[in-house]
């Protein structure tokens, strides 16, 4: 390995790229100086010699010293903060703050800064500072300078010391489901679960069990035509909506439509069952193609001036993002599925070519923007629903690390993604061999250069109609593993972001809309980051098979030690179902796919290991007996969960109803038919949405739960 000199070391720490880290098994490991250059190369900085090395160096201390105002500014609120502005030597300066409200603070007052002047292209350029005051509301307002006739702004963000729960929790504890939505399927839904059987489940499991939110995979848009890519956790376009999910009689023209119309739509809707029913797994392609056909038909039935008019302001509300991604929509119909694959003069989002494409094509992007406005009441209805039940939560959305590098963010939204790289993570105990999620990670700088506005248009609109967001590898929000194009998922490297402004703008924006945030904090994660999260009122995840009390004698943790600000589950969608972790089948799938790097069997006895430690742990306590069987044990290990302090617990309906197939096996595609599995029970027969109501081994788990809110 190529030891870095000191120049790239120092451009590398510039820039936030990891030149070391500290592997899963507590190996200390120096990044190759390859992976540091290509990494480098990837946020525009020449580092392939020493000479461009320096220079890159050079520029980037000169940098801010051609600008008057640093890019943007993100402070929690209480504190006092400073500012520096450059203006030419000597010239007088005035601050003002102009407030999201419309108000404005005036003269902000100087601070003593001594640094001198420094000398720009032909002038000396002079630095000075103000303080930013500790009152100012939360919210994003501008900061403005003016020195010589030239004047700057720089957006001021103003962000909550504290998130913690919605004055509406309280200081209860609350139980929910957590469920892959897709797999829920009700008698009356399109061959895959939808927004009204989650408005079921969650008023069923609020009215009937008391639960108070319902944990679902992430919705985002997927392709507009197939194939659509099965992972939820890979969307096109995080801040838009996949319409595969609604309910189309639930979609108030349906009731406006004629005979004939209603006659083909059932047609559509009874073929679509007749070759899927049967199915072993879910077939999000056919369900797809059918909806669209159907909805062409709803789409044509005349709207009410009310119906326009709401639709109208939606659109007008959305704004360009939401033009974009219908445009987007739109090309994918005519042009196929990656951009990447479009002739090259439609691949620009601001190129002429496609501006003529819009004009021309202005009623299927109608069409597009109709269906966003589809799932935006029928997201609003769920939620509204979930709440009038019971709910003091309601449901709660999960965010993914990222998007696919061939969708509609990647597409409308390139100046802000690096290329050339992609996002995974080093080996870790799960996935030795390491994982390249192929997603184009965000380049910090230029989110900063926009003040977060991708981020926090995703954010916003996610938890408009929520109760909660989950957060998927929040560690992305400090640091991302960055894979150059050609190398292998260990020869990446972390690049760090502004982890201040980036959890600053996720608790602004769940404290507006009174949600909770959960971040998941698994795997390869610095302990300063768990306490920071906690510092924030950002709570973490505690999975009970990953809980022991490593600063002790490293036995299973007690109950009662267990974090209090966190949501604790037994398991997660990217381990098998309970019954199946305690059979150690995800280490035999794992030994099946090739991707162990030690033998089976002693994967197996590791893995026996640590579940024993956990059943004599529940055994000592007496809520476990030695010749228990596999439900008895799944019972016990949920109570457990209910001597914790954490304010959140969650069961998931896999284990409600006995199901043993794994989700989503982490480091394959088509190897394991991730993210297609039905919702079946213990038998591997198929388990619909009605059946779970009368289900005997849910009606007990979902008692154990609720009776532990107490």
């Amino acid at each position: 390995m190529t030891e870095l000199d000191p120049t790239l070391y120092d451009l590398a720490e510039a820039f936030g790229v990891a030149t070391e880290y500290w592997d899963w098994q507590g190996r200390h490991v120096s990044v190759d100086r390859a992976t540091v250059i290509a990494v480098l190369a990837a946020l525009d900085i020449d580092a392939s010699t020493p000479e461009a090395a320096a220079a890159a160096l050079a520029n980037h201390h000169r940098y801010p010293w051609t600008r008057m105002l640093p890019s943007c500014m993100t402070i929690r609120q209480h504190q006092t903060a400073s500012v520096w502005i450059h203006v030419p030597h000597g010239s007088p300066v005035s601050v003002w703050i102009d407030l999201e409200t419309g108000e404005t603070r005036h003269e902000l007052p100087q601070l003593e800064n001594w640094t001198p002047p420094r000398e720009i292209e032909d002038g000396w350029v002079g630095e000075a500072s103000f303080e930013i005051p500790a009152d100012l509301p939360l919210g994003y307002h501008t900061l403005n300078a003016v020195s010589d006739g030239r004047q700057s702004s720089m957006p001021l963000i103003i962000t909550p010391v504290w998130l913690g729960f919605p004055e509406r929790m309280g200081q209860r504890r609350a139980w929910g489901l957590a469920t892959q939505l897709y797999s829920v399927r009700s008698r009356q839904s399109w061959g895959i679960g939808d927004l009204t059987d989650l408005e079921d489940l969650a008023v069923w499991s609020a009215a009937e069990h008391q639960a108070d939110f319902v944990l679902i995979n992430p919705l985002h848009a997927a392709e507009p035509v197939p194939p659509l890519e099965p992972s939820p956790y890979l969307p096109s376009s995080r801040r838009f909506a996949n319409p595969l999910y609604l309910r189309l009689e639930r979609i108030p023209e349906y009731a406006m439509a004629s005979t004939a119309q209603r006659e083909e739509i059932y047609k559509i809707r009874t073929r679509l069952l007749d070759e899927t029913g049967k199915l072993s797994q879910i077939d999000r392609d056919r369900a797809w193609v059918a909806k669209r056909r159907a909805l062409t038909i709803i789409y044509s039935i005349a709207r009410t001036p009310g119906r326009e008019a709401s639709l109208a302001a939606y659109r007008r509300r959305e704004g360009r993002g939401m033009e974009t991604f219908a445009t987007w929509a739109a090309l994918c119909e005519e042009h196929g599925p990656s951009f990447l694959d479009w002739p090259a003069e439609l691949r620009d989002p601001e190129s002429p070519a496609v501006a003529d494409f819009a004009a021309t094509h202005a009623a299927k992007i109608d069409f597009h923007c109709w269906l966003q406005w589809l799932m935006e009441e029928q997201l609003a209805g769920t939620q509204q629903a979930a709440v009038r039940a019971g709910m003091a939560l309601g449901v709660m959305h999960d965010l993914p690390v990222g998007v696919s590098t061939r969708g509609a963010d990647a597409w409308s939204l390139q100046d802000s993604y690096a290329t050339a790289v992609s996002v995974g993570c080093p080996p870790d105990p799960f996935n030795q061999q390491g994982q390249n999620w192929n997603q184009p990670p965000w380049r910090p700088d230029r989110l900063a250069a926009t003040a977060y506005a991708p981020f926090r248009d995703t954010i916003s609109t996610i938890l408009r109609h929520a109760g909660g967001l989950r957060v998927d590898h929040v560690i992305g929000l400090f640091r991302l593993w960055w894979i150059p194009h050609g190398m292998g998922p260990t020869q990446g490297t972390y690049v760090r972001y502004d982890h201040e402004a980036m959890i600053g703008i996720l608790a602004l924006e769940a404290y507006r809309a009174g949600a909770v945030v959960i971040g998941e904090d698994l795997g390869t994660v610095e302990p300063w980051v768990r306490d920071y999260l906690r510092e924030r009122g950002i709570l973490g995840t505690s999975i009970l098979w990953f809980e022991f009390d490593w600063d002790g004698d490293g036995a299973p943790l007690p109950a009662e030690k267990w974090r209090e600000y966190c949501l604790a589950s037994v398991t997660t969608h990217d381990l098998p179902p309970t019954a199946g972790y305690l059979a150690g089948d995800h280490v035999k799938l794992r030994d099946q796919l090739g991707i162990l790097t030690r033998s089976l069997d002693e994967e197996l006895e590791a893995e026996q290991a640590d579940r024993e430690a956990w059943l004599n742990a529940l055994r000592d306590r007496g809520v476990l007996q030695s010749d228990a069987g596999i439900e008895e044990t799944v019972e016990a290990l949920h109570r457990y969960l209910t001597w914790t302090p954490s304010r959140l617990r969650c069961l998931s309906l896999a284990d409600a109803v006995g199901e043993r197939q794994l989700q989503n096996q982490p480091g394959t595609i088509d190897e394991y038919p991730n993210w297609r599995v039905p919702l079946t029970g213990p038998d591997g027969e198929l388990v619909m949405l009605e059946d779970i109501f009368g289900n005997q081994r849910t009606a007990e788990l979902a008692k154990i739960m609720s009776d532990g809110r107490e």
